[in-house]
C-alpha cells in the first residue's frame, strides 16, 4: 500500500535487512519509520557510501549523481522513495 504523503509503497524486508547494520545505534527491537533519523542511529559517511553499494547491487539499479546527497539518506523513508523511483515498475 502506497505511502500518503509520498505515494510511494512501503519498503519491503530486504530494505531493511540492508539498512539496519549500518545503523549500529539503532535497537533491534526497534522498528524503523520512515521518519528515522540515520545519521543518529550511527550512519556515517563510509557506512553511507557502503549501504549505497550493497542497494545497488540487491535491487540492481544505479543511483544517479543527483541522488548521493545528504538529503537523500535523511531517513529511511526519503531514501526507498529515491530507490523506488530508480527500480523499473513492475
Amino acid at each position: 500500500m502506497p505511502d500518503p504523503a509520498t505515494g510511494v509503497a512501503m519498503w519491503d524486508s530486504s530494505f531493511d535487512e540492508a539498512l539496519r547494520p549500518y545503523l549500529p545505534f539503532l535497537p533491534a527491537d526497534e522498528a524503523l519509520s520512515p521518519e528515522t533519523p540515520l545519521k543518529e542511529y550511527g550512519l556515517d559517511s563510509l557506512a553511507t557510501v557502503e549501504l549505497l553499494a550493497v542497494l545497488e547491487e540487491k535491487y540492481n539499479v544505479r543511483f544517479s549523481d543527483d541522488a548521493l546527497n545528504l538529503e537523500t539518506f535523511e531517513n529511511p523513508g526519503r531514501l526507498w522513495t529515491t530507490l523506488s523511483k530508480l527500480q523499473p515498475a513492475s
